[in-house]
């Protein structure tokens, strides 16, 4: 399988650029073609610009600022990602991958006519989650509920990917982690990875 590993943490010694090579070697190791996207590395610009904006509802959204991000996203099978939560969300950069990525004519299409959005990621057949919280499970899960994914399985994947598989394992508690919890969860990460 084609699989697009992606990293949003702007150390490169964090425990979720860990998490990352972990899953980029156990995918290589299991025979899948891997490109690793490392959003910060490369520089990524979050913010929509005025000009895409203006254009989203235009036949002919013009993705030249995010081509090679549009491409790979073109090219993936599959989706990993891997990022922390910060506030109970993504980190702004990864919101402005899907602001800027995930855009018209590229993972969906506009329905004027309904006002509803038509699916264009038909290539997606799996996406997975690799994430961490600093807060403890309860905290997140039940008064939280969980947010960002919700709103990336029930919101994104729904409307752009509605075939794509969904995975996710989350590190809680990560403020009081120790080397074990971390070891633990990146046997869970490499097993997930395995079933991919």
């Amino acid at each position: 399988m084609r699989i697009q590993t992606i990293l949003a943490h702007p150390l490169p010694d964090s425990f979720a650029a860990s998490v990352h090579r972990k899953a980029a070697d156990t995918l290589r190791a299991c025979g899948h073609e891997v490109v690793e996207t490392d959003l910060y590395a490369e520089g990524f610009e979050p913010a929509l610009t005025a000009a895409e904006r203006a254009a989203y509802y235009a036949p002919d959204y013009d993705i030249s600022a995010v081509r090679p991000l549009v491409e790979r996203l073109q090219w993936s099978e599959g989706l990993v990602f891997c990022f922390p939560h910060w506030w109970f969300n993504y980190p702004a950069v990864l919101k402005g991958y899907f602001d800027r990525v995930w855009a018209p004519g590229v993972a969906f299409r506009h329905d004027l006519a309904g006002g509803r959005i038509e699916p264009l990621l038909g290539n997606l057949r799996s996406v997975a989650v690799l994430t961490s919280f600093g807060s403890p499970w309860w905290v997140v899960e039940l008064y939280m509920r969980n947010p960002a994914r919700r709103i990336l399985k029930a919101g994104l994947l729904t409307a752009c990917a509605p075939k794509a598989s969904f995975r996710y394992a989350a590190h809680y508690d990560m403020d009081r982690s120790t080397p074990e919890t971390r070891a633990k969860f990146l046997a869970r990460a490499e097993a997930m990875m395995r079933r991919f």
